[in-house]
């Protein structure tokens, strides 16, 4: 296979049960929800051995990322070949209908707490619904130590400690490693570190509908990989790359990922030279051009731009809101 057999690569979702979950993905994503428990996460995009996305489409169906990677490096991720053993990225869609658990994710500083192979992880959210109880809590109030927080866990107050804000579909929301964090009633996509390291400090008295019981909870490695010093987090103030001819806004901009969103109507161009990108289509349809062929591209679809396609315009078919995730670079 030759550089240019690569193309836009569309995955299925992988569905994941969460008892937090509810059915609201089923307004966003094409393909049906599996039977009639709560659905947490949809995941778009995932280099995992658990959880591996699957080619949905084209001349590479059923070939997952991975097999890619290892098959094609320099092809799919550009600049970055050599430095990912695997795709550096996995992308979700949320939906948190009741209370997320208070949690942290290690950062790379504390290896002792990641299992081999695997990373910290620094995430980000962007909001698309925000339900009548919609909150977000993110990062300490002001003066929380650890022995505050530790007395709090004990006696079931956690949220007392927490910062918490009230958003609205478009916040962009960062959460970096070593950060407390939790939300309720929103729908949200996230972008993170390929990491599935998460450590809870409470879980709002909630049991399993499966077990029947608690989950549980992991307030030592919480304890030790928490960031004291970062205090609280707010959502983000978008800033605007461009209005003409369509509306670029930078939502979420960090060491780990970056997260661009562009609304419009007129044809626009994504992707970049020698690097990959990731399209998630929040709302409406278009098509994406690559080598003369045109691949659809709608609401709640997720396209892998390989680093070997280089630049690609879009043509909407009306208005289009987009986001275009992009990778460090080395």
């Amino acid at each position: 296979m030759n550089e240019t057999s690569l193309y836009p690569l569309r995955f299925a979702p992988i569905y994941q049960y969460r008892p937090w979950g509810g059915r609201r993905l089923a307004k966003l994503l094409s393909t049906p929800l599996p039977g009639d428990d709560p659905v947490g996460e949809a995941w778009l995009l995932s280099d995992r051995d658990d959880s591996a996305s699957v080619v949905a489409d084209g001349p590479l169906e059923g070939k997952t990322v991975g097999q890619l990677l290892q098959q094609f490096p320099e092809q799919m991720l550009g600049k970055l070949a050599g430095h990912c053993s695997r795709f550096p990225l996995l992308l979700k869609f949320l939906d948190v209908s009741k209370t997320l658990s208070v949690q942290v994710h290690p950062s790379d500083d504390h290896p002792e707490l990641i299992p081999a192979g695997d990373t910290g992880k620094t995430e980000a959210w962007v909001v698309l619904e925000a339900g009548r109880e919609g909150r977000i809590f993110a990062g300490l109030k002001p003066g929380t130590s650890e022995a505050i927080l530790r007395r709090d866990v004990a006696h079931g107050t956690v949220v007392e400690r927490l910062n918490s804000f009230r958003p609205k579909p478009g916040d962009g929301v960062l959460i970096p490693a070593g950060s407390v964090h939790s939300s309720c009633d929103v729908v949200v996509f996230e972008v993170q570190q390929n990491s599935d390291v998460t450590f809870r400090l409470f879980d709002w008295n909630h049991l399993d509908p499966r077990t029947g019981r608690p989950r549980p909870l992991q307030v030592e490695q919480a304890m030790t990989c928490i960031d004291f010093a970062r205090g609280a987090i707010e959502a983000l103030i978008p800033r605007v790359e461009q209005v003409t001819p369509v509306l670029r806004e930078n939502v979420i901009q960090c060491d780990k990922f970056g997260v661009t969103r562009i609304s419009g109507e007129k044809s626009f161009v994504v992707g970049a030279a020698q690097m990959p990108r990731v399209l998630v289509c929040l709302a409406g349809r278009g098509e994406l051009e690559h080598a003369g062929a045109r691949y659809a591209f709608g609401k709640g679809d997720l396209l892998l731009l390989p680093a070997v396609l280089g630049s690609c315009p879009f043509h909407p078919r009306g208005f289009v809101s987009l986001l275009e995730v992009s990778l460090p670079g080395v």
